[in-house]
């Protein structure tokens, strides 16, 4: 278990730092007087981050505290003036009053070699963070997430996407003026996945073989659409499209959609429900930005392999024993377990005053009638941040947030980037 001597002690120490800082602002404004020196720029970015969290239980069971220690770091080098290589790594040392808790999740994000052949063609070859998709909470193009998360840290969807394995590729890319065209294959490796604390855990990312063909093209300057293939062994390939352009002057619309021949999400969980027919995923929404750093999200998500409100409560009634495993596993394969959803999301930088941001979600489920709620309130200094983080589960009983164990959460969180 990890003491919380040492996590009181990271915490001291980022909050002293970030005092130090502001008592060298007087110094630092007389230096400001002086000739400006080049600085030099790094290869390499770190940070340290200790958190500690309140969790309401549902249906008055208590409640339950944990404490975080995590150490993120990425380098970004040059091995020859044509090849640079890239290593992301995130190790998280976690306590909490949870029996079932597990105590240290390291998660190897990325590890590869990159070769500029030319100008116009890069070869990669490793463990590379695949992102794709235009959508704000939902991605159903972001083809490699599955079983990609090791450690959960935050329920923001951008953390979700930044804080995972990449999988094992060799990628080849043309670009142009206009656009680029890239073909990657993914090996399988292994087919099982481990839950050992510094395992690199091929078995979860690299289960079979995959490939991808992806073309992007800029049609004018306000809509470049994208265009992706998936195949993979022993299934139908998956076409994909991302759509995004502006609507108006403050206004950004985007699609975003996958369609193809499979099981539905239920299927691929238990072979005993798998029937294959034609399913699409999608997400399509808007952002409206102020002039005064706000912006607002409104999306919908559609997924015809999730569930439907009578599929839902026949497994609520009859198969609640497989209904919670079942949504654990579209929690692991970052998909939709039900066939709709509405997504919500606001941010707003140097809210009353400079240096203080919030964000925030609400993700409704109209098919059970539950809504998931996320807020975090976080404020910056030069190499330090504070943050403030609450989620809230809404639902009845048997609704899809509703059977969710934690009711409410509430997280501290102290950064420090060395």
């Amino acid at each position: 278990m990890l003491p919380r001597a040492f996590m009181g002690l990271v915490c001291a120490l980022i909050v002293a730092s970030a005092w130090a800082q502001s008592d060298d602002e007087g110094a630092l404004q007389l230096a400001d007087k002086a000739p400006e020196q080049a600085t030099q720029s790094r290869d390499w970015r770190a940070f340290v981050e200790t958190g500690f969290d309140g969790v309401r239980l549902r249906d008055g069971q208590g409640s339950q505290l944990g404490e975080r220690v995590s150490l993120d770091g990425f380098v970004d080098g040059l091995i020859a003036p044509s090849l640079r290589y890239v290593v992301s790594d995130r190790l998280d040392l976690e306590q909490s009053d949870h029996p079932d808790a597990r105590d240290n999740y390291n998660t190897l994000k990325e590890a590869y070699l990159s070769w500029q052949l030319s100008p116009e063609a890069l070869l990669d070859a490793g463990r590379i963070n695949l992102r794709y998709g235009v959508a704000l909470g939902y991605n159903p193009t972001d083809f490699f997430r599955g079983d990609a998360i090791r450690s959960i840290v935050s329920l923001d969807p951008s953390s979700l996407r930044e804080n995972r394995q990449g999988s094992v590729v060799v990628q080849g890319q043309a670009l142009s003026d206009s656009g680029s065209v890239s073909v990657l294959f993914s090996p399988k490796i292994n087919t099982v996945p481990t839950t050992a604390e510094f395992s690199p855990d091929w078995g979860a990312t690299n289960s079979t073989d995959r490939w991808l063909i992806v073309a992007s093209q800029k049609v004018s300057e306000q809509f470049s659409p994208q265009l992706l293939v998936l195949g993979q062994s022993h299934e139908s390939a998956q076409l994909g499209a991302n759509l995004s352009g502006l609507l108006g002057n403050a206004t950004t619309g985007y699609l975003e959609w996958t369609g193809g021949e499979g099981p539905t999400l239920l299927g691929s969980f238990d072979p005993a429900f798998a029937q294959d027919s034609f399913h699409q995923r999608a997400a399509f929404g808007a952002t409206y930005a102020t002039d005064f750093k706000l912006s607002v999200t409104l999306e919908y998500e559609l997924n015809t392999a999730g569930l439907d409100g009578a599929q839902f409560h026949q497994l609520a009634q009859g198969h609640l024993s497989l209904l919670g495993p079942f949504l654990e596993y579209s929690t692991v394969e970052q998909d939709l377990p039900i066939t709709r959803a509405w997504f919500m999301d606001l941010s707003w930088s140097d809210l009353a005053i400079q240096h203080l941001d919030i964000s925030s979600f609400v993700r409704f489920d109209p098919v059970t009638h539950s809504h998931l709620t996320w807020g975090e309130l976080r404020y910056h200094w030069d190499r330090a941040d504070l943050a403030l983080q609450v989620s809230w589960y809404g639902g009845a009983s048997h609704s899809l947030f509703g059977l969710e164990p934690d009711e409410r959460t509430v997280t501290v969180l102290l950064r420090y980037f060395l």
